[in-house]
């Protein structure tokens, strides 16, 4: 069992020294690693982590007097590190819809739309979501088109697909699947997802490992330098008496309280434990690109000219579109919108157009543009300019 490394007793550290004496709180379960099974887990190794510990170049305060850090691994700290996480998640976790319930399949819906997706977004389309397909029979017995117009705005079409194509296995299967293992043979459903669903709606203690908690990881151990050192290390810190909780807790302390750039160390209820204090760095992201668009305008009595993507498109085939001007006019814009797809920032210009149907080219019925596919930039854009609500 390794000696932990010293770390400077500042401000933070002599206020946490003066609760040292009273007894940490326990969860029910005791040591994970103790009730395992061996070689269930890739085990992170310990000794990375200690050697990470804070130089004396990043010492915050000079003249500061030195102390340990407790090892989180540690049967009395894992346990600590657990209660407080899961008491502080049970009194300032945010009140967010999918968190009601337990329910596979409003718990897969939301983890399916909370991909690569904010929160903010996804809140009021979730419920709306929910009151047009409010089971799984019903999504599985929807067109795909309607399923489509649904999530239209979300983005990343494709799990909208994937979605339904899961719900119709569902279905055929009689059941939902219990485990994390069998989630991940449905399409659309990867390791982190699975992982997720098979914790909030069945127990299962499986952990998840998304760029939150990640970054939790990275800063609380300072030696995560692969994505499986990560899974492992997340493994061994799950709480089994609640899983589903001690996931989301971990994730909740990511988005809110460790930051990317500006962490709120002093709110956070595990900060004991953090070998790094908020100097951790994150991963940095790709570059974004960003391009320019035109689109046209054409309405005639009660209708829009839209266009749709070729089936075989690789980016939102088969949706519904404005028609696209380039070069772009030089008439009088209308509306003006930034959209956001992957790694790129789209400014999109709406300009009059007297368009005519042609190729893929429709008119379509304003009154009943809520029915089809739209694009996300297509439905913003016709938002801006008043043509829809």
């Amino acid at each position: 069992m390794h000696t932990p490394r010293e770390m400077p007793e500042c401000a933070e550290t002599r206020s946490e020294k003066k609760q040292s004496g009273k007894k940490a709180m326990s969860s029910a379960d005791g040591h994970w690693l103790a009730a395992a099974p061996a070689g269930r887990l890739l085990r992170y190794n310990r000794s990375d982590s200690a050697r990470a510990s804070a130089s004396p170049g990043r010492i915050a305060s000079a003249g500061c007097r030195r102390m340990p850090r407790p090892d989180p691994f540690e049967p009395q700290s894992l346990r600590e590190l657990r209660s407080s996480l899961l008491r502080w998640y049970d009194e300032k976790g945010r009140e967010l819809p999918w968190r009601k319930t337990r329910d596979p399949y409003r718990v897969w819906v939301s983890e399916i739309m909370l991909q690569q997706t904010r929160v903010s977004a996804v809140v009021p389309r979730y419920e709306r979501f929910l009151g047009r397909f409010p089971s799984l029979e019903t999504l599985a017995a929807a067109r795909p088109a309607a399923v489509l117009a649904e999530w239209s705005g979300l983005g990343y079409y494709r799990r909208a697909r994937n979605l339904h194509r899961a719900a119709k296995a569902i279905t055929r299967a009689g059941r939902y699947p219990a485990t994390a293992r069998d989630w991940r043979q449905l399409p659309g459903v990867g390791r982190y997802t699975a992982a997720a669903i098979a914790s909030i709606a069945f127990d299962e203690p499986a952990a998840v490992v998304d760029g939150n908690v990640e970054r939790v990881l990275r800063r609380m151990l300072g030696a995560i330098d692969r994505k499986r050192e990560a899974w492992s290390a997340a493994g061994e810190l799950m709480d089994r008496a609640r899983p589903g909780d001690f996931n989301q807790a971990m994730m909740e302390l990511g988005a809110t309280v460790c930051l990317p750039g500006a962490p709120r160390c002093t709110e956070c209820p595990i900060r004991k434990f953090c070998r790094t204090r908020g100097r951790g760095t994150a991963r940095s992201g790709k570059p974004r690109l960003k391009k320019y668009v035109c689109y046209g305008l054409a309405t005639r009595r009660g209708s829009v000219l839209l266009v749709r993507r070729s089936p075989t498109e690789s980016l939102m085939p088969g949706m519904w579109e404005l028609p696209a001007l380039d070069p772009p006019s030089t008439g009088p814009r209308l509306a003006t919108v930034r959209h956001s797809i992957t790694l790129t920032d789209y400014t999109a210009t709406l300009v009059a157009h007297s368009g005519r149907p042609s190729g893929r080219a429709r008119w379509a019925r304003i009154s009943r543009l809520d029915r089809l596919p739209l694009t996300g930039v297509t439905k913003k854009i016709l938002k801006k300019a008043g043509i829809i609500e």
